[in-house]
């Protein structure tokens, strides 16, 4: 997809980055003032290092507190297991005009990530962010405080405040937030049910985070059981017939504004020759379009558009061209990662009139996030404008089908979801099987080196040294077996793991492990030493 000119310096800027080469070297960058380590100079403070060393200093050791006073009180978060979480907005609970301001390009994701697991009770993240969403799904420590820090981090990074973000997020816990996760890989929460790209971003989100190392254990495992899910509800159900992405649905959009007559030879362009403007290509010849103009940054992508689409004239224009090139369409179709509009009111009022034939006006669909077309371009008389959140009429002409299709789809949805859960659940066995070998293997140790003592090492040969310490781990082992046994289990069958979790409790009560605050010091510790780093 093209990128606008500004939109690395708008990314820079939405994380807190440097926004120019100037500002990140240039002695007239912006800073606060700080009566310690400053200069006074007519009443300006000198920025130097030493007064930037001294505030992150000081931000550090406030975020180290912070975490040993959670330590202090770590005894109140014993009962509470760290929960997965998921704190988002989507097309059904918030306009694009928040969305847009909320959107992380996905060069941006192991970015956020490393910001989201700096926070104190966030141990792992991951966000997908999308057209239609942008969603954030972490493990935290606490969940109320956990859940507010993202909140925090949300509305610092998009300059909306935290009180008008609550009104249009959605939180979900733990089973919840797992579910809601493979309904949205399976396509039943998108706009359009059964659309194939989310389950395709849904995949990048793993990739992204084995690329970067940022994923955790449980989102990893998440993320990539939601994709088994949305694979199986697309083979074993018809979910995917029919209106299956945002671009198709802009194509029947567009099709249903253009008199009927007339709509196939409608003048079509399209801006933007990534994936999303190869689906309207896509399209556009399903429903027997048989020329479109492609205006994109470079040639090479229309060119291999071109080649694997012989069923359509692809005519390439150039970025330069295209203004010029919209004053020639019927329809203009905008799929870009520009992150400033494309199209304003001036720009639509210097194109000239569409024929009364065509209906006298010019339609623009826009489907990226943040929007190529602004809003203003409404209020002349002879545009419309439909975007993303426009799609909705599209959907629900087939609302009773997708009802239907949904309800086969959420039974795959459950038996994904009890695998899932059944995993993690055994993963509380863990920490009791190590600490109960150590326990054990402190034991054998300490018996075997008095034992040594009282025979004396002159009375022994290496091999019979040798001999009595694989007598002493032998009979360890044999002791261990069955204890273990009874701690380990597939997750597979629910009857099992009650057992294994009734048995862990009892082995934890009877050799005091004590592994519940062993866990939660070792997160605390490990937060702390990341802090200091």
């Amino acid at each position: 997809m093209m990128a606008s000119t500004t939109s690395a310096t708008a990314a820079a800027a939405a994380f807190g980055g440097p926004t120019t080469a100037k500002t990140r070297g240039s002695s007239s960058a912006i800073c606060p003032r700080v009566s310690t380590g400053g200069r006074r100079r007519s009443g300006v403070v000198r920025c130097d290092a030493g007064v930037e060393t001294q505030v992150q200093v000081v931000a550090k050791a406030a975020s180290i507190t912070a975490l040993e006073q959670f330590k202090i009180s770590a005894d109140r978060y014993m009962k509470e297991r760290s929960s997965i979480a998921v704190i988002g907005l989507s097309v059904h609970t918030a306009p694009v005009e928040m969305r847009e301001k909320l959107a992380v390009a996905e060069e941006l994701w192991p970015r956020a990530i490393q910001e989201l697991t700096s926070l104190n009770h966030i141990e792992e993240a991951a966000v997908l962010s999308t057209c239609n969403r942008m969603e954030i799904y972490v493990v935290a420590l606490s969940w109320n405080r956990g859940i507010r820090e993202v909140i925090d981090w949300m509305s610092k990074k998009s300059g909306i405040p935290a009180s008008e973000l609550r009104e249009h997020l959605f939180m979900l816990r733990d089973s919840d937030a797992t579910r809601h996760l493979f309904e949205v890989s399976a396509g039943l929460d998108s706009l359009v049910l059964g659309e194939g790209q989310i389950l395709a971003q849904v995949k990048q989100v793993v990739r992204s985070g084995q690329n970067s190392g940022g994923l955790g254990k449980n989102i990893d495992r998440m993320f990539k059981d939601a994709i088994t899910a949305g694979k199986r509800v697309r083979c074993e159900t018809n979910i995917s017939s029919g209106a299956v992405s945002v671009s198709s649905a802009a194509v029947e959009l567009a099709l249903m504004k253009l008199p009927e007559t007339e709509a196939l030879s409608a003048s079509m362009l399209l801006i933007g020759a990534g994936k999303m403007g190869k689906l309207v290509v896509k399209h556009l010849i399903a429903k027997g379009c048989k020329k479109v103009v492609v205006v994109n940054r470079s040639v090479e992508r229309v060119d291999a558009i071109r080649e694997e689409m012989k069923d359509i004239e692809i005519v390439y224009r150039p970025l330069s061209e295209m203004y010029e090139a919209a004053s020639e369409a019927d329809v203009v179709f905008t799929s870009t990662a520009s992150e400033t509009p494309l199209f304003t009111k001036e720009h639509a009022e210097a194109l000239p009139p569409i024929s009364d034939t065509m209906g006298g006006v010019r339609l623009f669909v826009d489907i990226s996030v943040p929007r190529n077309v602004s809003a203003c371009v409404s209020e002349v008389g002879s545009a419309r404008v439909y975007n993303v959140d426009d799609l909705k009429e599209v959907v629900e002409a087939n609302k009773e089908d997708r009802l239907r299709k949904a309800m086969e789809a959420q039974t795959i949805i459950t038996e994904e979801l009890k695998r899932f859960e059944a995993w993690r659940d055994s993963l509380e066995t863990v920490p009791t099987i190590k600490k109960l070998r150590s326990y054990a293997d402190r034991i054998r140790a300490s018996e075997l080196d008095k034992c040594l003592q009282k025979i004396g090492d002159d009375n022994l040969t290496k091999k019979m040294r040798r001999a009595v310490e694989e007598l002493s781990t032998g009979i360890v082992n044999k002791l261990l077996h069955g204890p273990l046994q009874h701690l380990r289990c597939d997750g597979s069958d629910s009857r099992t793991l009650d057992e294994t979790l009734e048995n862990m409790h009892a082995l934890n009560r009877m050799f005091s492990l004590d592994t519940e605050k062993a866990i939660i010091e070792q997160k605390i510790k490990a937060k702390v030493e990341k802090t200091q780093n």
